[in-house]
């Protein structure tokens, strides 16, 4: 399911700072972390966005996180953007 909606949405926030920062301000809808991650990493991310009430859905790999996201490199976490309009 995650990886369908980040291969067709329009704008996805790509890596833990830029996810963080876009959590903070609270522009986000959904986030996506990779089970493979590290977890010093993601952890501060998935609290913020349970803090926040962002949604979270796990997805097994890093690599396909990144191939769904539209990068040649393995992802940690991605984020969707809120809906502008």
């Amino acid at each position: 399911m995650a990886y369908d909606e980040l291969r067709r949405a329009p704008r996805r926030i790509v890596g833990a700072r830029a996810v963080r920062r876009a959590l903070e301000a609270g522009g986000v809808r959904l986030v996506v972390v990779a089970r493979d991650a590290e977890e010093h990493v993601i952890a501060p991310i998935v609290a913020l966005a349970r803090r926040t009430g962002v949604p979270i859905e796990l997805v097994d790999s890093m690599v396909e996180l990144g191939r769904a996201s539209g990068i040649d490199v393995g992802a940690s976490v991605v984020a969707l953007p809120q809906e502008e309009g």
